[in-house]
């Protein structure tokens, strides 16, 4: 048997975090700012990641109703924007990942979609949305990955804004 070498992997499998480490994460990854150029940077990171792992995503980066990074993978398909579009709306309603407040309607054991009184065609309570938060100003956008199981979407972009949260920032 050959070992299939890291950057052909696809994706591991992910353990689902808890409602308390999913909040945990969104007060923790907030940024001192977002401009032009971070939106640029971080979905290059972003795109990165997804490609060492082979993984068939599309990835998009939003500020406000602007739309600044968009891109699609390989393997990805005209789907994952749909999804984009749907996971995107459930962070602006709510402020919170979408995976979050999928992850808390199933904890009050029901689901998003009989409770939320939401268009299920427009709204998606699925992993792979996350809030771009900046400090003093609170959500101003949103970052969404589509196309691996939800638990890996919303993995793919915890790690990304970790990894990007390391980088230098300027004061501008």
């Amino acid at each position: 048997m050959t070992e299939v070498p890291e950057a052909t992997q696809a994706t591991q499998a992910v353990k689902p975090p808890t409602i308390p480490e999913l909040e945990a994460q969104e007060r923790r990854l907030t940024l001192p700012h977002f401009t032009y150029d971070d939106a640029w940077a971080f979905g290059n990171l972003l795109v990165e990641l997804a490609r060492r792992r082979c993984a068939p995503v599309a990835v998009d980066i939003r500020r406000g109703g602007q739309q600044l990074f968009h891109a699609a993978l390989p393997g990805s398909t005209p789907d994952n924007d749909a999804w984009i579009d749907r996971k995107r709306r459930v962070v602006e309603r709510y402020g919170s990942s979408s995976y979050l407040v999928g992850c808390r309607f199933r904890a009050k054991d029901t689901t998003f979609e009989e409770s939320s009184r939401l268009d299920p065609d427009k709204y998606a309570a699925h992993g792979g949305a996350f809030p771009i938060t900046v400090d003093g100003a609170g959500v101003i956008g949103t970052v969404v990955v589509s196309g691996l199981p939800q638990v890996e979407d919303h993995a793919l972009v915890v790690e990304a804004l970790e990894q990007f949260m390391t980088r230098p920032w300027s004061s501008s």
